[in-house]
């Protein structure tokens, strides 16, 4: 029995480690359909959306069937809880790129960003990439030491976000109202994309030290390991 329930945590910690992977081509997709104002490439990303919720599903239905065949305690229950947790940032995230993919629609055929912007979500895009990618790591191998990447890759991310917010503030923005709704908000998904890729380090961090998830700093993660060894 023992041997089944941790090939089904295997398969649940495999399909988290998907999620991540459909996530991030989610996200790179949306934001070149928002650079090149591509409807074909938006509408791909929403209707693969899908996908990203029906492997959140899944996650969902094998944590509940471990709870309730296996009844976990100790680090095998902090494991189903952290994956639920886990599998539903990834689901959100699934639905932020989709956000990014319904702007570009909504404003096809017209670009959605402004051309002095184009470098700011050029850069964000990348961010994001290089943010879920270190997530799907940090999920794959309970490394916390990994952790604390992801927590330094998220304040770029926040540097970006302030930035764009002091241009479309400046007196010298020239764009309007509705294009300075549009950026607010795109960037607004973009770090709310990052944010959750800390929430899931702070969760392989739970599961890895015991340490209840809010009284983790993001500026701790990578550190708890070594200071528990």
């Amino acid at each position: 029995m023992r041997e089944v329930f941790h090939e089904k945590l295997d398969r649940v910690s495999n399909d988290l480690v998907e999620m991540t992977n459909l996530v991030g081509s989610a996200m790179n997709r949306a934001t070149q359909s928002l650079l090149d104002a591509d409807l074909h490439l938006a509408e791909s990303v929403i209707a693969g959306d899908s996908l990203i919720d029906d492997l959140a599903a899944q996650v969902e239905e094998d944590c509940f069937q471990v709870s309730a065949r296996q009844q976990p305690v100790a680090t095998d229950l902090r494991i189903v809880v952290a994956a639920l947790r886990i599998s539903a940032s990834l689901e959100r995230m699934g639905d932020l790129a989709a956000h990014i993919a319904k702007s570009a629609r909504l404003r096809y055929p017209a670009s959605a960003v402004p051309v002095e912007l184009r470098p700011t979500f050029q850069a964000m895009g990348a961010v994001a990439q290089n943010v879920v990618a270190k997530t799907g790591a940090v999920i794959a191998t309970k490394d916390v030491t990994l952790a604390g990447d992801v927590a330094r890759t998220d304040e770029e991310m926040d540097r970006l976000h302030r930035e764009l917010f002091n241009t479309v503030l400046s007196p010298n923005w020239s764009h309007g109202v509705e294009a300075a709704v549009d950026v607010t908000l795109l960037s607004r998904f973009y770090e709310r994309f990052a944010d959750h890729t800390v929430t899931i380090a702070k969760r392989v961090a739970y599961v890895a030290t015991g340490e209840p998830y809010n009284s983790i700093e993001p500026s701790e993660l990578g550190l708890r390991v070594v200071r528990d060894a």
